[in-house]
């Protein structure tokens, strides 16, 4: 038997013979790996997380994991890092080795070479294997002086491994922080190597001190460094470690909304709305009235489309929350502004008729998010905007076949469906019009619209009966009709029909029951 009847194991399943083939195809990749030939070697290295997903069972996985730490231990760094590869891929299969001691003790051997190549890959391993061995004061301790190596090499798998055994182990992250902020802050620390010492404060969380102790310092680091990567840099690293720090994330919105405003550099513009727009999906209720109108302020006087279809995202993300609730209701010395009157509506109302089309997707979102939110009586007029908007998006996206197109249209379909559940007074024009639009759309766009028409019956049966007309007629035109999409539109309109026809023959049923009881 060869490496090929290996993987003949691995990439056919036999249920009668499951046990027989593991342990069959593991023998072969022992043998590869005990081949004298290097290429074999690795070979049989790399086809271990094949066997792993085939057959995950702790036994098997236990013993090929130790196979895999004597190669690491003996073989050459062209192994190694194989092996550190086959570890990285099969993280999910960690915690089912047994014998983590005797595994680690193989591995960790190599950390006294020579070789500083060698020891930057045992680190990476060791980084690799954190969230099985967090508490390890040997490894520990060898991240601590690999730190302080004159190699670049080791020093960077330094890192690397420092980082991961920050976010799994509370004790290393506190004793390390002093050593890093003192890296950071020496004048004999390339910038280089700060930008990848700086993104390890985001894992300082563990204690309320050592979280505290991070943030001053990535306050000074943007005070001190206001060049753009390290300006970049620091302010992710503040965004992710104020995440975990929940107390803070209302002060890093204020900073990032700051640097947004203030700071004319586009790429810090860029970074400063994307990670704007991971607080507002972490933590809505933590936005305020002011950060709103803050934000509204900034996408309403930016010139740049790119700018405005982030800080659009961010407020479309922000009006499916709570926050919007927040932003219309009235504060202690403030009243609410009128929805019809507020920046974000006017921005809104911008944006619904941009000429590029996700900023218009945005825009509507926004729009319909304030319409069902706010009482009814605040919004009257905003309603009917709301609705010339998504109609006004529906021609234009219905004939057109591009990805962006239907992907703006879904949207639309999507908000328009959800203010009718909300509005149903609104329902008999917006079915009309959809039922209109059936008749000069392109397939795409047909389908999509018979998914909401599906829905909006769903949620009002009472509409279904006067559509049935339009949707037969309709279904037997497309039946004569030759393109790709034919057969789904088919179905779709079928399903509309069957969903129509519920109601009226719920109806009849109730009909035909009450008949039956007074005969009886």
């Amino acid at each position: 038997m060869s490496l090929s009847t290996a993987r003949s194991f691995l990439s056919e399943a036999g249920y009668g013979e499951q046990e027989l083939d593991a342990n069959s195809a593991l023998m072969e990749l022992d043998k590869g790996l005990r081949s004298c030939k290097l290429g074999e070697q690795c070979e049989a290295v790399v086809l271990f997380p094949k066997l792993f997903q085939k057959y995950p069972f702790p036994i098997l996985i236990n013993s090929a994991f130790l196979k895999l730490a004597d190669i690491f231990r003996l073989g050459n760094n062209f192994l190694r890092l194989c092996v550190l590869k086959v570890t990285q891929q099969s993280e999910k299969h960690l915690e089912k080795i047994l014998n983590v001691d005797e595994f680690v003790k193989r591995v960790f051997s190599v950390i006294h070479s020579n070789d500083p190549i060698a020891r930057a890959i045992t680190l990476r391993m060791l980084g690799s294997l954190a969230s099985i061995i967090p508490e390890r004061k040997n490894a520990h301790h060898s991240i601590r002086q690999s730190l302080d190596s004159h190699d670049n090499v080791e020093v960077e798998a330094a890192i690397f491994a420092a980082a991961s055994f920050s976010s799994h182990s509370k004790d290393f992250a506190a004793g390390i922080c002093n050593k890093i902020s003192e890296m950071i802050q020496g004048l004999a620390t390339p910038v280089e190597l700060k930008l990848k010492l700086i993104p390890m404060l985001q894992y300082m969380h563990h204690d309320a001190a050592v979280a505290s102790s991070s943030r001053e310092l990535l306050q000074e680091l943007l005070s001190s460094y206001p060049s753009t990567p390290m300006v970049i840099v620091t302010l992710h690293t503040f965004t992710q470690l104020s995440l975990s720090a929940l107390i803070h994330i209302p002060k890093q919105i204020e900073l990032l909304l700051q640097y947004l405003k203030e700071d004319q550099r586009k790429a810090v513009k860029r970074l400063a709305i994307q990670d704007l727009k991971l607080l507002a999906k972490k933590a809505p209720h933590m936005w305020s009235r002011k950060n709103i109108q803050m934000l509204c302020e900034s996408a309403l006087s930016t010139p740049y489309d790119g700018l405005k279809l982030g800080m659009a995202s961010v407020l479309s993300t922000l009006s499916g929350t709570i926050a919007i609730k927040q932003y219309f209701s009235a504060t202690t010395g403030e009243s609410p502004p009128s929805p019809e009157l507020a920046d974000i509506v006017k921005l809104a109302q911008e944006c619904c008729y941009h000429s590029n089309l996700a900023v218009a997707a945005h825009g509507i979102t926004v729009l319909a998010n304030i319409a069902i939110f706010c009482p009814e009586k605040d919004v009257v007029q905003l309603e009917q905007d709301t609705v010339i908007g998504m109609e006004s998006l529906l021609l234009l996206c219905s004939q057109d076949e591009s990805t962006s197109a239907q992907t703006t249209l879904k949207t639309v379909l999507v908000c328009l469906v959800r203010m009718l559940r909300a509005r149903p007074l609104l329902s008999q024009v917006c079915v009309e019009f959809l039922l209109a639009q059936l008749h000069h759309s392109c397939d795409s766009a047909c389908i999509a619209i018979c998914h909401a028409l599906a829905a909006i019956v769903t949620q009002l049966p009472v509409l279904g009966e006067s559509m049935l007309g339009n949707l037969l007629e309709l279904y037997s035109s497309a039946a004569h009709r030759s393109s790709d999409k034919q057969q789904e539109l088919l179905v779709c309109l079928a399903t509309v029909v069957f969903v129509a026809s519920q109601s009226s023959l719920s109806d009849e049923v109730k009909r035909d029951t009450a008949a039956a009881g007074s005969l009886g």
